[in-house]
Parts: structure tokens; C-alpha cells; sequence
């Protein structure tokens, strides 16, 4: 008689342990399909942000202490329109901070990064690239100049902005080749070169062509091909944003490379210099 009451007692555990465990079951999955429905529905507005000293991609809106303008915003806004998502480039301060606010992901999105390994640790990169930037030679016009290659320019005296990089294998190129003065900004490299203080300028072509325009040396100065690297500006998210989910990301690539392929881009970087040369008088 113990022995069957005991067995129909471990039998009447059983089923409520298994009913139990059924019910904490049903919760889980109720749990994780609302939370999966949260994070669908979270990604309701992006903010960006980016390099503020960079014209025509971007710089800091005057008379604003938070807007940023350029290609980049613009394309941002393009993106934004397809999104559906409204998406705020914001000033954060410095290059090196508005980094720092995608890290930390106060910051969803970097409009416009060059690929460095260091940065995959806290965003990913969009593909593809939405702009490419060349670094080119500049040099003064109507002034006889040889240049097909990188060993070219060893007889020259030339001159760049401080801590500038050209990639890799440039500056590897140039620390052991190369005679080149660090300035402290691009509007004094290229004065000494319209004085004739130096042969050639290292600088970005867009960013060159609008500091060229508002110092009035479009006429005095101009590039010359090849260039001596090209880099491609990223979108990128922050591995912290609430939004940065695999399928978002697919859908980012997916407007990304219709903005490019539909020239939406090489449009936004046009009236970007239209701009800049405008608000720079």
C-alpha cells in the first residue's frame, strides 16, 4: 500500500513538474517574441555624426552649435527618405570625439569613416563605400612638373598638413623618400606653394578643391593625376545601437548601394562643393 501510494505520488510530481516546466516555457517564448517586437519597433530615429572639419563631405554649419552640412548630411537625408527612419547629423565636437560617441553608442551612425581594423571593434561597416576620396598632388600652374609615379616626386620639395595619412604604403614611401614639411593647415601649404616656397602640396582632391576656391587660388594652383592613394568613406553603425541588428544592416547595405549606383552620392558631393564654395565667401 506504501510503496503504490508513493508511486502514484512521484507520478502526480512528475506531471506538475512537467506542467511547470511547460508554462516557464511559454513565458520564455511570449518573452522573447515581445522582445523581438520591441527591437523591431526601437529603431524609430537614428542620430550621425562625423568628421565637422572636412569640406565638402562635411563641416559645421555656420551660426549652428549642433548642425553639420555637406555630401555626407545629404546623403544621409537620402537614406533617411528610404529608410522610412529619420535620421539628425549632429556636431559633436572634434573628429576624435565624434569617434567616441559612436564607441560608446550615444551616436548610431558615423556618416562617412575611412576602414581602419581598430574601429571594427566597436561598428560595423556598411558596404559599399558611398564616396571615394583621392589624395593627389597639387601643384602651382603653368609650372612644369613630372609626375606619373611615386618615385617622381624625390627631386621636389613638397609640404602637407600635420599627422596627415595617405595610407599604409604611402607613408611608408614617403618617410624614407620623400622631403615633405608638416604645416599646421592646408590654407598655409598652399600658400607656400602659390609663394613657390614648395614644389607640390599632398592633400584629399574635394577637400583641396574647396580650400583652393575660398582662398582664390583655383587659378594658381591645381592637381595633377595619378593620385598617390584613394580611400572610401563608410557608413558605419555602432556595435551599441539599439538598432544595429543583422537584418538592418542588410537593409542599410541594400539603400547604400542604390544611392550609389543611382548617382544619388556623386550628386550629394557636387552640390556639397557648390555649398561650400558659397558659405566660405
Amino acid at each position: 500500500m506504501i510503496f503504490r501510494v508513493t508511486g502514484w505520488f512521484q507520478r502526480l510530481v512528475m506531471v506538475c513538474l512537467l506542467g511547470t516546466l511547460a508554462s516557464v516555457q511559454a513565458e520564455q517564448v511570449q518573452s522573447d517574441t515581445a522582445m523581438a517586437g520591441a527591437s523591431e519597433h526601437s529603431c524609430t530615429r537614428l542620430t550621425a555624426t562625423g568628421n565637422p572639419e572636412y569640406p565638402p563631405y562635411l563641416w559645421q554649419e555656420p551660426g549652428s552649435r549642433r548642425g553639420l552640412i555637406g555630401a555626407n548630411k545629404t546623403i544621409m537625408q537620402a537614406l533617411s527618405e528610404r529608410l522610412g527612419i529619420p535620421i539628425e547629423v549632429i556636431y559633436t565636437g572634434p573628429w576624435s570625439r565624434a569617434q567616441e560617441e559612436v564607441r560608446v553608442g550615444r551616436i548610431d551612425l558615423i556618416a562617412g569613416a575611412f576602414y581602419t581594423l581598430p574601429r571594427t571593434a566597436y561598428m560595423d561597416y556598411i558596404e559599399p563605400a558611398f564616396l571615394t576620396t583621392r589624395s593627389v598632388v597639387w601643384k602651382r600652374s603653368l609650372v612644369a612638373f613630372e609626375y606619373s609615379e611615386w618615385a617622381d616626386l624625390k627631386p621636389y620639395e613638397g609640404a602637407t598638413v600635420i599627422n596627415n595619412s595617405f595610407g599604409q604604403s604611402f607613408d611608408e614611401f614617403a618617410s624614407v623618400n620623400l622631403s615633405i614639411d608638416n604645416v599646421t593647415s592646408l590654407p598655409q601649404a598652399f600658400r607656400m606653394l602659390a609663394q613657390g616656397r614648395v614644389d607640390y602640396v599632398l592633400y584629399e582632391e574635394y577637400p583641396g578643391l574647396a580650400y583652393a576656391a575660398e582662398l582664390d587660388l583655383d587659378f594658381v594652383i591645381e592637381q595633377i593625376e595619378p593620385p598617390v592613394s584613394s580611400e572610401g568613406l563608410f557608413l558605419t553603425i555602432s556595435r551599441r545601437s539599439p538598432c544595429n541588428t543583422e537584418a538592418f544592416r542588410a537593409e542599410l547595405m541594400r539603400i547604400m548601394t542604390e544611392l550609389v549606383e543611382d548617382g544619388t552620392a556623386q550628386r550629394a558631393l557636387n552640390e556639397g562643393l557648390e555649398t561650400w564654395s558659397l558659405t566660405s565667401q
